[in-house]
């Protein structure tokens, strides 16, 4: 099987070897590369272990499915176990990663998800790979509805919110900044309804990093995020000082995802002018940057994040 493709942006083959999707997460690594291996019986265990835990075991199959040989040494799988509902499910996500890379057809990943979550009714996870691929091919309505669908079976989930937020920034996008976009109203709504500790505390942080996006690619917003004015208005103020007091508060070491978080905080901190709030978040992100916001509106992710630590951290 031929390699999925590289990620978009100018600086695509060093930015492919600077990040990893799994992040910090070693078991998985491990896992996966038994799998690419053929050895799937590692990852049969790691599902095993993570259980009801939603986000991380999200964030697990999707990592998994990005391989290019996840789908048919998940076939393996299933025929040697033909009722692993875990087999199932990552043949779905799977299967809708090679959707989006243009190597299977839509219907193809809506029933392998549909079949999956048939199995496993509790389990967010196949409505999760349904939201990916509504998100970048469906209509307005579907993505709502799968939100809802993972949304009921784990109110807090990570990854889901953060779909919707993208989702949501691009609406209007040659409308111009806008304080009362539909974005921020979605992400305080989800701050609200979270528990104190939940790390979707962040989400309005996020939900402003997507709307620059999507606005400096209309050409509304500088293509330099350091200099446009998105990051330093009273309500980005607000925004970034809520999420870093919050971060500082209620840290969660735990969340799979966290580290996500932290680069759009430590983006967010640099774009602001706040050096000192930056170089905190760059100590704790350590070696494990993420594309986004990083590449925000299309920049090479590793050279940008690489001057945004050097600068904070007073290395440069």
């Amino acid at each position: 099987m031929s390699p999925p493709p590289p990620p978009l942006g100018r600086g695509r083959k060093r930015a492919a070897q600077a990040f990893d999707a799994a992040l910090d997460d070693t078991e998985l690594v491990a896992a996966r590369t038994a799998l690419a291996q053929g050895r799937w019986q590692a990852v049969r265990a790691l599902l095993a272990t993570t259980g009801d835990d939603w986000d991380r075991r999200g964030h697990r199959v999707t990592v998994l499915a990005l391989e290019s040989g996840t789908a048919a040494w998940t076939r393996d799988w299933l025929l040697a176990e033909p009722e692993s509902a875990d087999a199932a499910v990552l043949l779905a996500a799977a299967t809708v990663q090679r959707t989006l890379a243009g190597k299977d057809k839509p219907d193809q990943a809506r029933d392998a998800c549909h079949a999956a979550a048939a199995l496993v009714p509790d389990d967010p996870t196949p409505w999760l790979g349904l939201l990916q691929l509504e998100r970048n091919m469906g209509a307005e309505d579907a993505v709502v509805q799968l939100f809802d669908e993972v949304r009921h079976r784990s109110p807090d989930h990570h990854h889901a919110h953060h779909l919707m937020i993208a989702r949501l920034a691009e609406r209007c996008a040659t409308a111009g900044p806008d304080p009362l976009h539909e974005v921020y109203d979605f992400a305080h709504w989800a701050v609200e309804q979270a528990p104190a500790d939940s790390p979707l505390a962040i989400l309005p942080v996020v939900a402003h990093a997507e709307r620059y996006r999507v606005l400096a690619a209309a050409g509304l917003e500088s293509t330099d995020p350091a200099s446009s004015g998105h990051w330093v208005g009273r309500r980005a103020r607000q925004v970034m000082k809520a999420a870093f007091d919050w971060w500082l508060e209620w840290e969660r070491d735990d969340h799979p995802r966290r580290l996500i978080d932290l680069n759009f905080l430590a983006h967010a901190k640099f774009c602001e002018g706040r050096g000192a709030e930056a170089a905190a978040l760059f100590h704790r992100i350590g070696p494990h940057q993420t594309p986004e916001p990083w590449s925000y509106p299309d920049r090479d992710p590793h050279t940008a994040f690489r001057a945004a630590r050097a600068s904070a951290l007073g290395t440069a």
